[in-house]
């Protein structure tokens, strides 16, 4: 297991009073408690939300959570989407998904196709609304363009509200370079995309484009810390960064609440492995936590522990695929680390 550190040991985390309920997840109660007792023992279905206002998580009863997520579906890579609905719905919550693009494979393979959606972006949410379909957080990832960061806008402000969780991955750039087909531009724009969010989790890369930093293969924590300052005032309320070692042999996140100005880290022991898509295998499951109810730390711990864990099941495959990791082997831990947390 990690370490985690806080200047502050309590995380802003208070259950308060109940969700009202989605009257279209209903119908999917009887189920969800069969699910929850064979995977926890029991028939409780605790789930979080999010009050954007007082920044506080909460529970309800019944029913459970849901989640949109807008990012692409890369037909083979295991990430985006293709990550992010198996790990949230195991983990017990609703994943609805508007996808950004639909790709042959992930943009580290060469000669890859893609299939532009965002024309499919206003008639998908004219429908919802139409049906009256509600969410408790939106999680955005992988964005294609500036056109559909706008339209992403419009979306939290017609299905957001002070009780949905608005959370932000920047997926855009790693090790010191844009991914390819992105510039500096969309880097800004992906800034002012931020700025809409409670919680953001770019790596150090993603965070030196979007704040004009100069990037660092090695830095300290006052290098940390100065870059998460830049970070906060974007705008989002919690600030995260991810991919973050300070010690020898230890890799983790380190963030900082903009309200109480509190930093905080979580490490684990680094493992010599990189993965394409093991950021949204971390982002995919710090939602999930989230929404089942755990306080920031909880959240961001399971989804490092859970992270490590894949990449380490990864390498003992003796194919060790190069373009993701075998997070499918891995499920029934996360299922049992986020019971013990719960």
């Amino acid at each position: 297991m990690g370490q985690y550190h806080s200047n502050n040991s309590v995380m802003a985390c208070q259950l308060s009073k109940k969700f009202k309920l989605r009257h279209a997840s209903c119908r999917l109660a009887w189920q969800t408690d069969l699910v929850y007792y064979l995977c926890f023992g029991d028939f409780t279905n605790a789930s979080s939300g999010y009050n954007r206002k007082q920044r506080t998580f909460r529970r309800r009863e019944r029913p459970m959570k849901r989640v949109l997520t807008i990012q692409d579906i890369s037909c083979v890579g295991k990430c985006s989407i293709t990550v992010a609905l198996p790990l949230i719905s195991a983990m017990g919550v609703e994943t609805a998904i508007l996808p950004s693009a639909v790709l042959s494979t992930h943009t580290m393979f060469n000669n890859f196709t893609v299939k532009d959606l965002t024309d499919q972006f206003e008639p998908i949410c004219k429908h919802w609304k139409d049906e009256g379909i509600e969410f408790d957080a939106i999680y955005t990832g992988y964005l294609g363009s500036k056109e559909q960061m706008d339209l992403v806008r419009h979306i939290f402000k017609e299905f957001g509200g002070e009780d949905t969780l608005i959370f932000i991955d920047p997926v855009m750039a790693d090790h010191g370079k844009l991914y390819p087909a992105f510039d500096e531009a969309y880097a800004a724009e992906n800034a002012k995309l931020c700025a809409e969010a409670d919680i953001i989790v770019p790596n150090v890369t993603e965070a030196c484009f979007m704040t004009g930093t100069e990037y660092r293969e090695d830095f300290d924590e006052a290098y940390v810390q100065d870059l998460l300052q830049k970070l906060a005032k974007l705008g989002a309320k919690t600030v995260v960064l991810t991919g973050i070692g300070l010690e020898e042999g230890k890799n983790g996140v380190y963030g900082l609440d903009t309200v109480s100005g509190e930093y905080f880290s979580y490490s684990n022991d680094h493992v010599d492995a990189s993965y394409h898509g093991t950021g949204d295998v971390f982002s995919s499951v710090s939602v999930g936590g989230l929404m089942r109810g755990l306080s920031l730390h909880d959240a961001f711990a399971l989804a490092a522990d859970y992270t490590v864990e894949t990449i380490r099941a990864t390498m003992e495959n003796p194919d060790k695929p190069w373009y993701g990791v075998d997070f499918e082997t891995t499920i029934p831990q996360l299922v049992q680390g986020l019971a013990a947390k719960l």
